[in-house]
C-alpha cells in the first residue's frame, strides 16, 4: 500500500512539472512580434512600418473589435488581446481592397486568405511564427525610443499555402474575363502557384506592403519556429457563417467532370472511299451495263428480223404509223385533242397578232413607246440597296431581328479602325531579368525603338482632323470614351497603352549606375499577365490599366505569338474603336469622313522598318464601290461585243452587191434597244412600288434578259429569213403565220422563266428575292415587247429589204435584181452535218454515257460544294484590304466579341432571377454565366473562348460591405466614390448577416445605378462604368435588357463563322430553355452569315420550286404532253446538277450571289431545251430520230447562233475584270451556264428525244394536214 502511495506521489509530481513547462511554453508563445504603428515606410508612400513589441497581448479596443469581426470572420481569439490595435487593422483592410473584391466571390477562398493576413497581423501567438530580421530607429519624435519593424519572416504551413492556393486559383474576374489571380499573382494565372502568390503579396514592390515580409514555407517546426497551419476550408466547403460552397466557375472541383464535346461524326465512307464517290461509280456502271445491253439487244433484234430501226413505225398497217389509214385523228386520245387546240388556239391568236403589228407599225411602236417610257419614268423613284445588312438578311430573318433588338437597346456595335503592323527586320532581343530567372526572346516588333516609331504613328493617327460640313472633325470628337466625362480619353486597344501612350513612359528605366534593375520589358510583361493593374511590381510602379480607363487584353494588341508567349509576338494591333449611332445621320457623316481622312493618310504612310496593314469601318463598302466602277468599263466592252455580234448576225447576206440591203444591223440595235427597255420597265414599275434596287439586279439582269431577248429575236429573224412566201399571201400574212409557229414556243419558254422567276422571290434572302421579282417581271416585259414592238420593226425591216434599200441609210435604194435565197451557211451546217451525225446511230449511246457520266460524277460532289463567300474575293486585286485580310487570319489571337443578351422582362431583383444568370456563390449551376463559362472549357468545339463578362457577379462583389466600393454621403444620399477620404461617407450595408447577403427588392434597386456610374480606380477596381454602362438598360420599374459579352476564338474562314454562330445559337437555346426566359446571342457578323445556316435547303427549295414551275407552264403550253415536259425539266435538273459539279471543280462556293446565278441557269436553261423539244413535239417526220434531227436542224442553229454565241463573246471579257467576285461568280459561271446549257440543249437532248421522246400528238397531225392540205406548201408540215 505504501507503494502505491509513494508511485502516486511521483505521478502527481511528474504531471505537475509537465504542465508548468507547458504553462511556460505557452506563456511565451504568446507574446508578440509588433504592435501599433511607428514611422513611415521608406519605399511605400503613404504606408507605415509596424513598431517592435516583444511583449504580451494587448486587448483590443471596441473599434479594433468591429473591425476584427469584419476582416477575420473565421478567427476567434478568445478574450481579444492581440498584437495589433484599430490603426493596424485600418490598413490591413485599406492594403486587403483588391484581394477582397476579387476573391471575396468565393467565400473560402476569401476566409483563407483573410486568415494568412489575419494571423501575421494581429495573432497573439506571433512569437511562433514570426521573426523581426530587421529594426530601425524610429524617427518622429513624437514615437520616441519606438523602433520600427523594417522585415520579417512569416513561417507558414506548405499544407496551408497549398490548400489556400486551390482555393483560389479558379476564381474569376468577371469583367476581365480573365482568372483573379491573374491581377493578383502578378502574373498570368496559368504561371502562378502557392509559393509565387504568397511572395508577390508580401514584396515591397507590389505598392501595398509597407515593408518587406519573406514568406518561408516548411512541412514542420524549422530554426525553432512553427509555421503557422491554421485551419483551411476547400473551395467546395460552405462555411460556418452559413457561406455556401464556391460556384463551379470560381472552384472547378465543384464542377464535376470537364465538358467532353461530342465526338465529330466519322466521314461516310464504303471501303475507305468517300460513300458518294463510291455509290454514283457503281451506279453509273449499273446504268452503262443496262444501256449498252439494250441498245446491244435492240440491234441484234432488228439484225435478226432484217428489218430497218424504224419498220414498225412506217408500216402502214403499224397504228403508230403517220402514213396508216387511221391518220385523221379518230383514235387521237382526250389529251392530244385538247393539245392540238390549245396549240391552234395559240396559233390563231398570234397569228392575227402578228399581222396586226405588221399592219399597224406606227400605232403599235408609238403605244410600246408611251408604255414603256411611263413604266420607265419610275426610275426617278429609284434606290440603289447598299448596306450589306439589307442585301444579305430579311428584315423577318432572326438574326436580323436580334441586331434590330440590339441596336435599340444598346446601341449599334461600335465602328473599327484598325492597323496590323510588322516589321521587315528579324532579329531577336535577348532580356535577362536582374533579379535572375530564364531570359525572355523578345521578337523585332517589340524592340523599343520600333516601339517608339509605331507610338508616332498611333499618335499621328489620333492628331488626324477631317472637315465634315465646313467642321473639323477629330479622332475625340467620335471615338469611344468609356469613363466620359469624366475622363475623355479614347479607347485606343494598343500595346502602347500599357505605357500609356508616353514616349517618356516607354523610356522609363530604374536601376543605379551599373545594372538597370527594370524598364520597359519587364513592364510589359507584367502587363501581358495583369493589364488591368494600376501598379506594376517591378521598381518602375507603372500602371498598366490604358488611359481610357480599362485594360487592355493582350490577345487584342499582340499578334502571332504561340500560346502565351507574348514576347514571341511578330505583330502589334491597333484598335481604334468609334462610336456608331442608329439613325443620327450628321454623327455617322462625322466618324466616316474621320475615316476617309485616316484612310488617305495610311495609304500615303511610309516607313522601312514598319509594314501596316489596315482596314477602316468604310473600307469594304468603298472598296466594292471603287471595283463597281472599275468594272462599268469591262461591262460595257462586253455588251458592246454581245451587241456588235447582234446586229451583223441577224442579217443573211444573200451576196456580196447585196450587202448593206441584206444586213440587219438597224433592227439588231432595235431589237438591243427593246431589251434594255424591259430592263428599264422593270426597274421602274418596281422603283414606283418603292423596291430597292441592288447591285447585283443591276449588273446580272441585263445579262439574263439579253440571253432570253436575243435568243427570241434570232428565232423569229431567222425563221423568216428560211421561209418561202405562199402564192397571194401578203407581208403582213407571211409574218403572222410565222409568229403563229413560233411565238408559242417563245410564249412557253418566256411564261416558264416568268413563273419559276417569281416563285423564286418567295426565298428568305434578299438578293436573290428582289433579283427574282425584277428578272421576272422584265422577261416577261421583254417577251410582250418582242411581239409586239419588234415584230412591227420586223414587217418595216422586211418592206425596207423587199425594196432593196440599204439598212440605216434606207434613203437609198438599189437597183432591183433577182438574187437566188439560200439558207444561211449556220442552218446548212446544222441540218447537213452537225444533226445527221449527233443523231448517227454509233454516236448516241456514246453521248448518253458521257453526259450521264457527267451527272453522276457532279452528284457525287454536289455535297462537297463549300458554303460561305470569302470576304477577300469582294475586294478589287488591287485593294489595300486584302493584305488586311490576310494579316488579320495569319495574326490574331482571338475572334470578334459575342454578347448573350438577357431580354427584357427578366427580375434581377428576386433570388430566383439573379440565380437564373449569376455565376457566383448560391448562383444556379445551369445559370446563363455557368453555361457560357462551361462552353469556353472546350472552346475548340463551342468556339467561345473566354468566361463572359458578368455585371451582375461584380455588382455583388462592389456592394459587398466589407469593400469600400459602395458608400454615400449619409447627408445627402448622394454616391461616394471609394477615392474619396470623407468621414460622411458610409457603406451602403451593413455587417449585419443580412448586410452580407445579395441585394433584393428596392435594395438591388437603389445601388444599382451608383454601381454602374463609378468609374474603377486603385481603392475599388469593381466599378461598373467603363465595362457595364451600356450592358444594362434601366428602366422605371427596374432592370430591362441586359447583355454578357465573351469572345468566340479565332475564326478565319466562313466554315468557322457559321459554326460560330450555329454554336453560340445552341448555346444560347440551351439557357433560354434552362432559365425559363428569352437569352440570344449577338455578334457584328451573325446577320451576314445567318443565311449560311439554311442556304442548302433554300437552294434546293429555289431550284425545286423553279423546275415545278417550269413543269406546270411546260406542261400547259405544250399542249398538256406531261412526258414532253418532264423531258424538259430533267434535262434542266441535269444542268443544274451539273452547275454545282463545275463550282466544285472550280472552287465557286454556294452562297448568295451563286444562288442567283444557278436561278439564272434555271431560266437560261429554258431557253436552250423548250425550242428544240416544242419544234420535236409539232413536227411531222416519220419517228423520233428524224423528228430530233429536223429539231435540232431549225431551232438549234437558232439557239446557238443566238444565245450561245452572243454570251460567249460577252463572256469571255469578264475575265480580264479585276475584281475576283466577277472572275468566279460571273465570268466562270456564266461560262459554265452557256457551255452546260448549249451541250445539254444540242447534244443531249436531241439524243434523249430520239429515245425515249413523245409520240406525234396525232391530233396535231391531223390539224396540220388539213391546214396545208392542197396547196404548194405541204413541206411546212416538217415544222
Amino acid at each position: 500500500m505504501g507503494i502505491l502511495t509513494e508511485r502516486s506521489d511521483v505521478f502527481v509530481l511528474l504531471i505537475f512539472i509537465f504542465l508548468t513547462e507547458r504553462h511556460y511554453q505557452w506563456v511565451e508563445a504568446q507574446h508578440c512580434v509588433w504592435y501599433g504603428e511607428c514611422g513611415e515606410s521608406a519605399t511605400v508612400t503613404g504606408k507605415k512600418y509596424n513598431c517592435n513589441y516583444t511583449g504580451p497581448p494587448i486587448p483590443l479596443g471596441a473599434k479594433g473589435i468591429e473591425l476584427l469581426d469584419e476582416l477575420c470572420p473565421g478567427l476567434d481569439y478568445g478574450d481579444r488581446n492581440l498584437c495589433c490595435d484599430v490603426n493596424q487593422l485600418r490598413t490591413l483592410k485599406g492594403s486587403l481592397q483588391l484581394p477582397l473584391q476579387f476573391l471575396s466571390r468565393c467565400p473560402a477562398c476569401f476566409v483563407n486568405l483573410m486568415n494568412l493576413f489575419c494571423e501575421l497581423t494581429c495573432s497573439p501567438r506571433q512569437s511562433l511564427f514570426m521573426n523581426a530580421t530587421e529594426l530601425e530607429p524610429c524617427v518622429d519624435p513624437a514615437l520616441e525610443n519606438k523602433t520600427n519593424v523594417v522585415t520579417v519572416q512569416y513561417y507558414i504551413e506548405n499544407t496551408f499555402a497549398n490548400a489556400m492556393y486551390n482555393a483560389c486559383k479558379d476564381v474569376q474576374a468577371p469583367s476581365s474575363n480573365v482568372k483573379a489571380l491573374s491581377l493578383l499573382c502578378g502574373k498570368d494565372a496559368s504561371m502562378c502557384n502557392a509559393t509565387n502568390w504568397i511572395q508577390y503579396m508580401f514584396n515591397i514592390n507590389n505598392g501595398q506592403s509597407p515593408f518587406s515580409i519573406t514568406p518561408i514555407f516548411s512541412d514542420g517546426p524549422k530554426a525553432g519556429f512553427t509555421p503557422m497551419d491554421n485551419q483551411t476550408w476547400a473551395c467546395t466547403d460552405s462555411l460556418e457563417d452559413g457561406s455556401g460552397p464556391c460556384s463551379c466557375q470560381d472552384c472547378s472541383q465543384a464542377c464535376g467532370p470537364t465538358p467532353v464535346p461530342p465526338t465529330p461524326p466519322a466521314p461516310w465512307t464504303i471501303l475507305g472511299m468517300d460513300a458518294m464517290v463510291v455509290i454514283m461509280w457503281i451506279s453509273y456502271v449499273a446504268f452503262l451495263l443496262v444501256f449498252v445491253g439494250g441498245v446491244l439487244s435492240a440491234w441484234c433484234y432488228r439484225r435478226r428480223r432484217i428489218m430497218s430501226e424504224y419498220g414498225p413505225i412506217l408500216d402502214s398497217n403499224n397504228p403508230m404509223s403517220l402514213n396508216g389509214e387511221d391518220s385523221d385523228g379518230a383514235n387521237a386520245t382526250c389529251c392530244e385533242r385538247l393539245g392540238e387546240r390549245f396549240e391552234s388556239a395559240l396559233r390563231r391568236l398570234f397569228t392575227a397578232w402578228g399581222s396586226f403589228c405588221v399592219r399597224r407599225p406606227a400605232l403599235v411602236v408609238l403605244t410600246t413607246l408611251a408604255l414603256v417610257a411611263a413604266a420607265s419614268a419610275g426610275l426617278v423613284y429609284m434606290r440603289v440597296t447598299t448596306d450589306p445588312v439589307d442585301l444579305w438578311a430579311a428584315g423577318s430573318s432572326r438574326a436580323r431581328q436580334e441586331k434590330d433588338y440590339f441596336d435599340q437597346h444598346f446601341g449599334p456595335f461600335f465602328r473599327t479602325e484598325q492597323m496590323i503592323i510588322t516589321t521587315p527586320i528579324n532579329d531577336t532581343v535577348i532580356y535577362s531579368p536582374y533579379l535572375g530567372g530564364s531570359d525572355v526572346p523578345f521578337g523585332a516588333i517589340l524592340r523599343k525603338d520600333i516601339l517608339h516609331q509605331v507610338l508616332d504613328l498611333q499618335l499621328e493617327v489620333e492628331a488626324l482632323v477631317a472637315t465634315y460640313e465646313g467642321q473639323n472633325v477629330t479622332l475625340t470628337d467620335i471615338c469611344l470614351s468609356p469613363l466620359a466625362p469624366y475622363n475623355n480619353n479614347c479607347t485606343v486597344l494598343s500595346l502602347l497603352n500599357y505605357f500609356q501612350n508616353s514616349h517618356a513612359q516607354l523610356d522609363h528605366v530604374v536601376g543605379d549606375a551599373f545594372f538597370i534593375w527594370d524598364d520597359y520589358h519587364s513592364h510589359f510583361l507584367y502587363c501581358v499577365s495583369a493589364p488591368a493593374s494600376l501598379n506594376d511590381t517591378t521598381h518602375l510602379h507603372d500602371p498598366c490599366m490604358g488611359t481610357f480607363g480599362g485594360p487592355v487584353f493582350p490577345w487584342l494588341a499582340l499578334g502571332g505569338y504561340d500560346e502565351t508567349n507574348y514576347n514571341n509576338a511578330t505583330a502589334l494591333v491597333i484598335t481604334f474603336p468609334v462610336n456608331n449611332y442608329l439613325n443620327d445621320t450628321t454623327r455617322v457623316g462625322k466618324a466616316k469622313a474621320w475615316e476617309k481622312e485616316f484612310i488617305r493618310f495610311m495609304k500615303s504612310y511610309d516607313n522601312p522598318n514598319l509594314t501596316v496593314s489596315f482596314s477602316s469601318e468604310r473600307s469594304i463598302e468603298d472598296e466594292i464601290n471603287r471595283e463597281s466602277e472599275n468594272d462599268v468599263s469591262t461591262i460595257v466592252v462586253s455588251y458592246v461585243i454581245m451587241f456588235v455580234y447582234i446586229s451583223l448576225a441577224l442579217g443573211h447576206i444573200q451576196s456580196f452587191r447585196r450587202l448593206l440591203v441584206d444586213s440587219k444591223v438597224s433592227l439588231g440595235i432595235a431589237g438591243i434597244l427593246i431589251v434594255l427597255s424591259s430592263v428599264a420597265c422593270s426597274l421602274g414599275i418596281f422603283s414606283y412600288a418603292g423596291v430597292p434596287l441592288t447591285l447585283i439586279v443591276i449588273e446580272v439582269i441585263p445579262f439574263l434578259v439579253l440571253a432570253v431577248g436575243v435568243d427570241n429575236i434570232f428565232i423569229i429573224v431567222q425563221t423568216l429569213q428560211r421561209d418561202e412566201r405562199m402564192p397571194q399571201e401578203e407581208l403582213h400574212q407571211q409574218i403572222g403565220r410565222i409568229l403563229g409557229d413560233v411565238a408559242p414556243s417563245m410564249f412557253l419558254s418566256s411564261v416558264s422563266e416568268t413563273v419559276a422567276f417569281f416563285l423564286g422571290a418567295l426565298s428568305n434572302m434578299p438578293a436573290v428575292r428582289t433579283f427574282s421579282l425584277f428578272a421576272g417581271l422584265a422577261v416577261f416585259i421583254d417577251f410582250l415587247l418582242q411581239i409586239s414592238c419588234f415584230v412591227s420593226l420586223l414587217g418595216m425591216d422586211a418592206r425596207r429589204q423587199e425594196n432593196n434599200r440599204l439598212d440605216i441609210l434606207c434613203c437609198v435604194k438599189l437597183p432591183d435584181g433577182q438574187e437566188e435565197k439560200t439558207d444561211g451557211f449556220l442552218f446548212r451546217f446544222f441540218k447537213k452535218i452537225y444533226a445527221p451525225f449527233i443523231l448517227k446511230e454509233w454516236v448516241r449511246p456514246i453521248v448518253v454515257a458521257v453526259f450521264v457520266g457527267m451527272l453522276s460524277f457532279s452528284v457525287a460532289v454536289v455535297d462537297k460544294v463549300d458554303v460561305g463567300l470569302d470576304q477577300k474575293l469582294s475586294m478589287p486585286d488591287d485593294s489595300y484590304v486584302l493584305q488586311y485580310f490576310k494579316n488579320l487570319s495569319m495574326y490574331l489571337h482571338t475572334g470578334p466579341p459575342v454578347y448573350f443578351v438577357v431580354e427584357d422582362g427578366l427580375n434581377y431583383s428576386t433570388a430566383d432571377g439573379q440565380n437564373a444568370v449569376c455565376g457566383g456563390v448560391g448562383c444556379r449551376n445551369d445559370s446563363l454565366v455557368q453555361q457560357v463559362y462551361s462552353a469556353s472549357l472546350i472552346s475548340q468545339y463551342t468556339t467561345i473562348a473566354y468566361t463572359p463578362s458578368s455585371w451582375l457577379d461584380d455588382y455583388f462583389d462592389w456592394i459587398k460591405p466589407q469593400s469600400s466600393c459602395c458608400r454615400y454621403y449619409n447627408t445627402t444620399g448622394a454616391f461616394c466614390n471609394a477615392s474619396v477620404v470623407n468621414p460622411s461617407c458610409v457603406h451602403c450595408r451593413d455587417m449585419s448577416p443580412s448586410g452580407k447577403q445579395r441585394p433584393t427588392g428596392e435594395d438591388f434597386m437603389h445601388f444599382l445605378p451608383m454601381f454602374l456610374s463609378d468609374n474603377p480606380n486603385i481603392m475599388c477596381g469593381k466599378g461598373g462604368h467603363a465595362a457595364y454602362s451600356n450592358a444594362v438598360v434601366l428602366g422605371d420599374t427596374g432592370v430591362g435588357a441586359t447583355y454578357f459579352m465573351t469572345y468566340h476564338t479565332i475564326l478565319k474562314d466562313s466554315p468557322d463563322y457559321i459554326d460560330a454562330l450555329k454554336m453560340a445559337r445552341v448555346l444560347a437555346d440551351n439557357i433560354t430553355q434552362s432559365i425559363g426566359h428569352k437569352v440570344f446571342p449577338y455578334s457584328i457578323f451573325y446577320v451576314f452569315y445567318e443565311q449560311y445556316l439554311t442556304i442548302a435547303y433554300d437552294t434546293a427549295l429555289n431550284l425545286g420550286v423553279s423546275l415545278v414551275a417550269i413543269f406546270v407552264v411546260s406542261t400547259v403550253l405544250l399542249g398538256f404532253e406531261l412526258w414532253t415536259a418532264a423531258l424538259v425539266s430533267l434535262t434542266i435538273a441535269m444542268i443544274l446538277v451539273n452547275m454545282f459539279g463545275v463550282m466544285w471543280l472550280w472552287g465557286i462556293s454556294l452562297n448568295a450571289v451563286s444562288l442567283v446565278n444557278l436561278v439564272m441557269s434555271c431560266g437560261i436553261s429554258v431557253e436552250f431545251c423548250s425550242h428544240i423539244v416544242r419544234a420535236f413535239s409539232v413536227s411531222m417526220k416519220n419517228n423520233r430520230v428524224e423528228r430530233a434531227e429536223e429539231a435540232l436542224a431549225h431551232m438549234g442553229s437558232s439557239v446557238f447562233s443566238g444565245i450561245t454565241l452572243t454570251k460567249f463573246g460577252g463572256i469571255l471579257i469578264l475575265a480580264l475584270s479585276k475584281s475576283q467576285i466577277f472572275q468566279i461568280f460571273y465570268f466562270r459561271m456564266y461560262l459554265a451556264m452557256v457551255l452546260l446549257g448549249a451541250t445539254h440543249g444540242l447534244i443531249f437532248l436531241p439524243v434523249l428525244l430520239s429515245y425515249i421522246g413523245p409520240s406525234v400528238n396525232k391530233a396535231k397531225v391531223f390539224a396540220a394536214k388539213q391546214r396545208y392540205a392542197g396547196t404548194e406548201r405541204e413541206h411546212l408540215l416538217n415544222y
